[in-house]
């Protein structure tokens, strides 16, 4: 809320608000230059509000905008400022590093100085991550005696956001342990992924806790530590989140992180055997590809020179249709178990339209599809038109999540050929 002449306080009425954040200046700089006011005239202002908010039963905080320049620049005036604000009926003072300018250090000084002079005020520090120092900051806060922490889902706000939730309640709870906090960890990865789909803000895949690498061990160094007593682990373990460690495959490779994807698949291979997938594994990787777990299978019946793979489901031929002004359509022909099965319809693009189509057989079939619940694609930077794009779907089974992936230069059949993985890898 404004020092707006008590109109904030009527629209906190009329929406049947009991707590305002009243926006004040934490600083003598953004006094003069954007209020143009006096200390006094100030005061006076935010006296009215609050006494005028006191009467309609609202409680009210107090924001001291660019407190973190103000405790810089013009201290005097905060620590009159809040002097003032320690006789008035308030509830919580907020003190915002506005533009992220506070060291670690700057940050324990000021709110123990603030607490020491004041100490029946509750406060709270709300910190903003310009410099990407906003968690330690928040750290460096409680140690310092505030009482509440402001945090975002993903670090969301102003330029370079706030101090993000996972991250701050991780480090508090490891490197703070008489700090108590009430936050159920393995709720933070889905909150995270639930505020991405709204806000339309992709999280960082290297973004602590939440990010999608996070617990994903790259290089073959570090798999086979993990297996020689776990010499690549920390507190951050991925189950604490709800989340899976993996391992992944790739150029950086090595026979220790095949293994752990093999053991996950239930494959075993000798070690001559093993040394072939990782020599191929590497080689995809120097080619940029991503390879899954879910491509294994086929690596190793392809690098091995076994015979293929038996497919139980076999997509035998598809017609798809797109034409200007009419609805895509797709016409299937899908062999189970050799038998053949044909459906055709229509979509809101020509994947959509393939997919309908094998619903609908399946459905026939009383056999069910896991929900595809992403679909991301790749084409390598400053490619043409006839570049290969890659293609990669994750299923949700209701039990567990896996990723198929499917290579073409048509982004339409490359989304086809993961699919095919994925009818192949659900059991029939």
């Amino acid at each position: 809320t404004f020092l707006d002449n008590g109109k904030s306080i009527e629209w906190l009425l009329e929406s049947g608000c009991k707590v305002q954040n009243l926006l004040t200046k934490g600083s003598l700089n953004h006094l003069e230059h954007q209020l143009k006011k006096t200390p006094k005239n100030h005061y006076d202002d935010i006296s009215k509000i609050i006494n005028t908010a006191e009467k309609n039963s609202i409680q009210t905080n107090v924001y001291l905008e660019d407190w973190s320049n103000g405790m810089k620049n013009s201290k005097e005036y905060v620590i009159e400022f809040l002097g003032f604000l320690y006789n008035q009926k308030i509830k919580r003072i907020l003190l915002p590093d506005t533009l992220g300018i506070l060291t670690h250090t700057e940050t324990y000084e000021f709110i123990k100085e603030v607490k020491s002079k004041f100490p029946k005020f509750h406060i709270d520090f709300h910190g903003h991550n310009d410099y990407d120092l906003s968690v330690g900051n928040s750290m460096e806060a409680i140690r310092a005696g505030c009482n509440g922490l402001h945090l975002t889902i993903n670090g969301m706000g102003e330029r370079a956001g706030n101090t993000p939730l996972s991250s701050a309640v991780a480090a508090i709870k490891d490197f703070l342990p008489n700090i108590e906090i009430n936050v159920d960890e393995k709720s933070l990865f889905k909150a995270s992924k639930l505020i991405s789909t709204f806000s339309g803000q992709t999280v960082s895949s290297n973004k602590p806790i939440v990010g999608e690498n996070v617990f994903t061990q790259t290089a073959g160094v570090h798999a086979d530590g993990d297996n020689k007593k776990n010499l690549y682990y920390n507190n951050l373990n991925p189950s604490r989140f709800g989340r899976k460690r993996k391992y992944a495959l790739g150029k950086t490779s090595g026979k220790a992180n095949i293994k752990k994807n093999l053991d996950e698949l239930g494959i075993k291979l000798n070690n001559e055997e093993l040394g072939i997938i990782t020599s191929k594994v590497i080689e995809l990787g120097d080619k940029k590809e991503k390879v899954t777990i879910e491509d294994l299978p086929y690596i190793i019946s392809d690098a091995l020179d076994y015979p293929t793979k038996k497919k139980n489901i076999v997509i035998e031929s598809y017609v798809l249709t797109h034409a200007k002004t009419l609805r895509p359509s797709a016409s299937l022909s899908l062999l189970i178990n050799n038998k053949l099965y044909q459906e055709s319809c229509s979509g809101d693009g020509q994947f959509d339209a393939f997919m309908n189509a094998l619903k609908k057989i399946y459905s026939n079939q009383k056999r069910l599809l896991p929900k595809l619940i992403d679909y991301a694609v790749r084409i390598p930077p400053g490619s043409h038109s006839d570049a290969f794009c890659e293609t990669t779907i994750t299923w949700d089974t209701g039990i567990k999540k896996y990723k198929t992936r499917g290579l073409d230069t048509d982004q339409t059949v490359a989304a086809i050929k993961a699919t095919e993985k994925m009818l192949n890898t659900e059991k029939i």
